[in-house]
């Protein structure tokens, strides 16, 4: 790491909230019907941020729903309580897949290169179907941070371990610059 990134990160803020929103039409249903359902990623991503140090302080499982999830990534961009927020699930390439098409416009920068990783990464681990994922990332007008990942439990493990828990202060840190 250069001395700079490693200057920045030194200064970036350590304790950090998230907002994670789930989008699963399916373990919706589930949950608005009142039935037994596991959410293993959303469960992953819980287990590793506060491990990491850090809190969620929202936690959302949404149909695939351009209005909905739109709602609530709205919110969370407007909470004075959210640093970052991660939406999982809904990248892929099938027609009900929305998550990027909700929450690009949301951003006033995207950050190419956490998807060009990302895919690279997964690429290593899980050969050319690494081209399906959409992952998605960038800054709000209120210096939020927001990712858009896949959601099965191997791709949030990768995405957490190797990009946004190591990045998410530092990126932090630039976004709230004025």
């Amino acid at each position: 790491m250069s001395k700079s990134s490693n200057e920045h990160k030194s200064v970036a803020p350590k304790k950090l909230t998230f907002a994670v929103i789930v989008s699963s039409s399916s373990r919706y249903k589930k949950l608005k019907a009142k039935e037994a359902f596991t959410d293993p990623s959303g469960d992953l991503l819980v287990e590793l941020i506060q491990t990491a140090g850090h809190s969620v302080v929202s936690r959302e499982i949404l149909p695939d729903d351009r209005v909905l999830l739109g709602k609530f990534v709205g919110n969370s961009i407007g909470s004075e309580t959210v640093d970052a927020i991660i939406v999982c699930g809904g990248t892929g390439v099938s027609l009900t897949d929305v998550t990027i098409e909700t929450v690009r416009p949301l951003m006033i920068k995207t950050l190419p290169g956490f998807g060009e990783l990302f895919r690279k990464l997964s690429y290593d681990e899980i050969g050319s179907a690494a081209i399906m994922t959409r992952a998605l990332a960038g800054i709000t007008d209120k210096g939020k941070a927001v990712f858009c990942i896949p959601g099965s439990p191997q791709a949030v493990k990768l995405v957490m371990t190797k990009l946004i828990l190591p990045e998410t202060g530092h990126i932090l840190k630039h976004a709230k610059e004025k």
